[in-house]
């Protein structure tokens, strides 16, 4: 089995014209496996010759809005397309709450999809949730997957692990720094995990420097979990630069972690 990890998108909260919304896709074969889906999410796996209706099993972290405002995108860009397997869709508390409004607010468009002129089958349009605890979640003839609790405030967040044939991917999700993530992680071959940079964080209005200091990680902070689970490759994404630029945020790991790292942008495939 060939498999291949893909940044669909690396963004934050803000716009940037040169980030989509955070998402990730394993491709292992011909099986499509999406972890969050921002802005763009169906586009940017076209972009990269995903099989839009190959769309059936994606993984949520939160319900943080730049992580699902690509969830309609998911249910319906591929069900126009053509899918007909139902999409199955994992995530926390929440989830199926958020999948009943999304689908009562597109019901008229649907509904002249199926009823209309079009020649569309309501199997296009079928989303099963499933609402997780931590544990194994998901296991087919490709992956298997664990999710874990992370640190993300309030919010119920999880990372995910997948076990492929050829190597171990883990993705953090949102969170300041996790105990469990280091645990579930160790000497995975990629280790996906979101940063914001320790220097770029003084210039922020200090209700800002509390509330990120709180719930995501910093550049020092990732370095010190790196030197702890040891990855193939950490590779960053959703990263806060706060006017630092990409080469200073690097610096700034690579002052504590000697690993391979690299800072991630929309479309890299590793």
């Amino acid at each position: 089995m060939e498999s291949k990890v893909i940044l669909l998108g690396t963004g934050t909260p803000n716009p940037d014209a040169d980030r989509s919304g955070p998402s990730v896709a394993i491709t292992v074969d011909d099986s499509v496996y999406i972890i969050d889906f921002g802005t763009g999410v169906v586009r940017q796996a076209a972009k990269v010759g995903i099989q839009v209706t190959k769309l059936t099993k994606a993984f949520l972290t939160h319900l943080h809005s730049d992580h699902t405002i690509g969830y309609p995108d998911l249910i319906f860009t591929p069900g126009v397309a053509g899918r007909t397997d139902p999409l199955e869709l994992y995530g926390p508390k929440g989830l199926t709450d958020m999948t009943k409004h999304i689908m009562s607010a597109y019901q008229i468009d649907v509904n002249e999809r199926i009823l209309g002129l079009e020649p569309a089958e309501r199997a296009s349009y079928i989303v099963n949730t499933h609402e997780i605890t931590e544990g194994r979640i998901y296991q087919d003839g490709c992956v298997q997957v664990e999710a874990f609790r992370v640190d993300h405030g309030s919010l119920e967040s999880y990372g995910y692990k997948f076990e492929i044939p050829d190597r171990t991917v883990v993705i953090s999700g949102d969170t300041s720094p996790s105990q469990n993530l280091v645990e579930v992680a160790k000497r995975c071959d990629v280790l996906i995990h979101e940063v914001y940079s320790a220097v770029g964080l003084e210039s922020r209005p200090e209700e800002w420097q509390k509330y990120h200091s709180a719930v995501h990680t910093s550049s020092y902070e990732l370095a010190d979990i790196a030197n702890t689970v040891k990855p193939g490759v950490l590779v960053m994404y959703h990263q806060l630069l706060w006017g630092r630029t990409e080469e200073e945020l690097m610096s700034e790991v690579s002052e504590r972690y000697t690993g391979e790292v690299v800072s991630g942008h929309d479309l890299d495939v590793y």
